[in-house]
């Protein structure tokens, strides 16, 4: 794997905030801040390398429910880690090519998919109402952001996942636009089936 393109892990960092209403990203010590002023999360650093302006940053963040970000992979990031810090997500980004293609969902299930302002929410209703599998998507900026892709645990194994995936795909405007994710080793696994490639370790620490 390269090294990741920073114009890309600022587009997809945009395209996350558009996607879950959240201020856009701004420059900060090299890489991006997002202020998520959440309840589990104050805000967000992400950085497409380990350049000087990580460490930097790392020594002045004392307060907790700040997480930083990096397209690295654990051990990497771990060397670069005051005392305090802990790696607490090991994941990945990932991209592809294909083209998406909609399909049905298992017989009972029922698709429905809104877009507004550049938001595409994808959602699966289960034969009982209940809400079975769901998903967002954004686009803008030359890239297609796929985001909160989940599958309730009680309707997993029935390709609802992959149903959710592609009408979310299906609903790119600009074929051209560059179709990326993050994702955990479960996630990882169903998008690979799908046609994803990893292109990049994605590790977030914060303070332990």
């Amino acid at each position: 794997m390269t090294a990741m393109d920073p114009a890309l892990v600022h587009a997809w960092l945009a395209g996350r905030s558009l996607a879950r209403g959240l201020p856009a990203p701004v420059a900060d010590h090299g890489g991006w801040r997002v202020d998520t002023n959440g309840e589990a999360e104050l805000r967000r650093y992400v950085f497409a390398a380990a350049g000087p302006g990580l460490p930097d940053l790392l020594r002045t963040i004392i307060e907790p429910r700040v997480f930083v970000k990096l397209c690295a992979d654990a051990a990497t990031f771990r060397k670069l880690l005051p005392d305090g810090w802990a790696i607490v997500d090991a994941n990945r980004m990932m991209v592809t090519d294909a083209a998406s293609v909609a399909c049905d969902p298992p017989p009972g299930y029922t698709l429905a998919l809104t877009t507004h302002a550049g938001v595409t929410h994808a959602t699966i209703a289960a034969p009982d109402g209940d809400d079975a599998a769901s998903g967002y998507a954004a686009e803008a900026n030359g890239v297609f952001v796929y985001d909160r892709i989940v599958t309730s645990e009680a309707h997993r194994r029935r390709g609802l996942g992959r149903t959710v995936m592609r009408a979310l795909g299906a609903a790119r405007r600009n074929p051209a636009s560059q179709q990326i994710l993050t994702a955990t080793d479960m996630g990882a696994a169903l998008y690979a089936g799908l046609g994803w490639r990893t292109c990049c370790p994605y590790t977030t620490a914060t303070r332990a």
